[in-house]
C-alpha cells in the first residue's frame, strides 16, 4: 500500500513537473502571442460591460448607470415569444445544414481530385473551386439576386429547356433556405477541399504501395487506406464546427433575406440587427445575444472537448 501509495505521489509530482514545464519552455512563444492577446482584450473584453443593458429597461438618454434594473425581464420575454423559438429553429435548421453539407461535399470531392494524376489539371480545379472563398456575401448576393430573380439566367434555361414556370427562390421560404444552403456550400467547399487534401498528402506512399502488391486495387485502397487517414481529420472539422452552431452566417442571409421570408429565413443574427439597431429595443436585443453567446460559449468548450477525446486534437 505504502509503495503504491508513494508511486501514485511521484506520479503526480512528474505530471505536474511536466506540465510546469510545457508553459515555460516556449515562452517567446507566449511573447508572440501578447499583441494579439491585448487588441482581443480591449475590443472585445472591455466593451463587454454592455451587457448589463440585457438587465435594464436601457434608455440613451439615461446611461447605462441610470437605466432602471429590471433583472430577467427581457430573458422571459425572450423564451416566451413564439417567434423566438421560430429563429432559433431557423438558425440551428441553416448552421446544422451547412455543417454537414460543408463536411461531406469536400470529402467526397477531396476523395475524387485526389485520384487526378495530371497535376496541372488538378491545381486548376482545385483553385477555381477555391475562388469563391475570396469574395465577399455583398459581392455575391448581388450576383446571386441577378441570376435568382424570377427573369434570371436562372429561371429562363429552366423554363426554355423543361417548361418549368420561373421559382420564386428568394422570396418563397422552402427555395430560400435550399438558396442559402446550396450558395453556402458553393462558396466554402473548396476551402474545406484544402484541409482534406492536406490530410491526403500527409498519407504514407508505402501504404499504397503494400496493399498493390498484395493485389488492392484502386477502390480497395480508398476504402482501407485513404479513407481511415483522414477520418480523424474529418472528426477535428465536425466537432469544432459545433461552437458555430448558433452562427448561421449574417452576412449571406442580411444580404439575401427580405420580409416575405422573415418567418422562413430570419436568423438570430439578423433579428438582433432589426431589434437594437432598427427598432431601438436595445436591451432585448442585447439580451438576445447575450443567450446566444453564452450557448456559443458552451458548445465551443463541448467541442474542443469531443475534438481531444476522437481526434487527440488540442490548441492548449
Amino acid at each position: 500500500m505504502e509503495v503504491n501509495t508513494v508511486q501514485q505521489v511521484n506520479l503526480k509530482s512528474t505530471k505536474h513537473i511536466k506540465r510546469k514545464r510545457s508553459y515555460k519552455q516556449p515562452w517567446i512563444l507566449h511573447f508572440m502571442v501578447l499583441p494579439a492577446a491585448i487588441l482581443v482584450f480591449i475590443f472585445s473584453y472591455i466593451p463587454m460591460s454592455g451587457i448589463i443593458m440585457a438587465f435594464q429597461d436601457y434608455k440613451p438618454a439615461l446611461g447605462i448607470s441610470d437605466s432602471p434594473w429590471v433583472g430577467l425581464k427581457h430573458f422571459r420575454y425572450m423564451l416566451e415569444n413564439e417567434y423566438f423559438l421560430q429563429i432559433t429553429w431557423n438558425t440551428l435548421f441553416f448552421a446544422c445544414s451547412k455543417m454537414v453539407m460543408n463536411l461531406i461535399i469536400p470529402f467526397l470531392f477531396a476523395l475524387l481530385l485526389n485520384e487526378v494524376r495530371n497535376m496541372g489539371l488538378k491545381r486548376s480545379i482545385q483553385t477555381l473551386v477555391y475562388l469563391p472563398h475570396f469574395l465577399s456575401w455583398v459581392t455575391l448576393s448581388g450576383i446571386l439576386i441577378d441570376i435568382l430573380a424570377q427573369t434570371g439566367l436562372i429561371n429562363q434555361f429552366l423554363t426554355s429547356t423543361f417548361g418549368i414556370k420561373p421559382i420564386f427562390f428568394l422570396g418563397d421560404g422552402f427555395w430560400f433556405r435550399f438558396t442559402i444552403i446550396f450558395s453556402d456550400v458553393w462558396k466554402e467547399f473548396g476551402f474545406n477541399t484544402i484541409i482534406f487534401l492536406a490530410a491526403l498528402s500527409g498519407i504514407n506512399p508505402s501504404l499504397y504501395e503494400a496493399a498493390e502488391v498484395d493485389g488492392a486495387n484502386r477502390w480497395k485502397q480508398t476504402m482501407h487506406i485513404t479513407i481511415p487517414s483522414i477520418i480523424p481529420i474529418a472528426i477535428v472539422i465536425a466537432t469544432l464546427a459545433l461552437g458555430n452552431v448558433l452562427n448561421a452566417n449574417f452576412d449571406q442571409v442580411f444580404n439575401l433575406y427580405s420580409p416575405l421570408i422573415y418567418q422562413q429565413g430570419d436568423i438570430i443574427d439578423t433579428f438582433v440587427y432589426r431589434e437594437g439597431l432598427l427598432s431601438g429595443q436595445f436591451s432585448f436585443a442585447t439580451a438576445v445575444n447575450l443567450f446566444k453567446s453564452v450557448i456559443g460559449l458552451i458548445l465551443i468548450v463541448v467541442s474542443y472537448r469531443l475534438a481531444y477525446k476522437f481526434a487527440g486534437y488540442r490548441i492548449f
